[in-house]
């Protein structure tokens, strides 16, 4: 299995934990290794972003509705732009001031979703 795979099924058998003020954020080393398991997400302006692209607004808001859901069972919340036929999810950590663990956990979670 590649150090990929293995992160991201890590990843996957996680949950998100609170992170009090003061924890924290991931060091550049820990961002570089786990985004090997996502690589089609990319850390812009700080966040763990992807854009995801759909065929019209039904599939969109549908993807809206996964991303809630996974968001309320992990307590753990993107910040979402939303358009007719993309949607374009950003994590990072307001606790830690940037890149947790958390936000990697939730962006497999759709990751796998979506794929």
């Amino acid at each position: 299995m590649s150090n990929g795979n293995q992160a991201m099924t890590e990843l996957l058998n996680k949950h998100c934990r609170e992170l009090p003020a003061g924890t924290a954020a991931l060091s550049a080393d820990e961002i570089h290794r786990l985004i090997g398991a996502l690589p089609s997400w990319k850390i812009i302006d700080g966040q763990l972003t992807k854009t995801f692209a759909f065929k019209n607004y039904y599939e969109t808001m549908a993807f809206v509705n996964a991303i809630a859901w996974i968001s309320h069972r992990e307590n753990h919340h993107p910040d979402l732009e939303v358009g007719y036929n993309k949607c374009v999810a950003k994590y990072s950590t307001h606790s830690v001031g940037g890149l947790s663990e958390n936000d990697f956990i939730c962006a497999a979670k759709i990751e796998e979703f979506s794929a």
